[in-house]
């Protein structure tokens, strides 16, 4: 996984590896989830989630 895995900013600091991004509704349930390499702008899976 070293291949995808990039460095990336958030606002605690540096990191290198991957994002976890997932959807929840109000009772828990997992509406949807994506992996992206850490320097993928997060408003960029947006779309794919909503």
């Amino acid at each position: 996984m070293a291949e995808f895995a990039a460095r990336g900013k958030t606002s605690v600091g540096w990191f290198y590896g991957f994002k976890l991004h997932l959807v929840i509704n109000n009772q828990g349930e997992l509406l949807g989830v994506k992996i992206t390499a850490g320097n993928v702008d997060d408003r960029d899976s947006l779309p794919e989630l909503a």
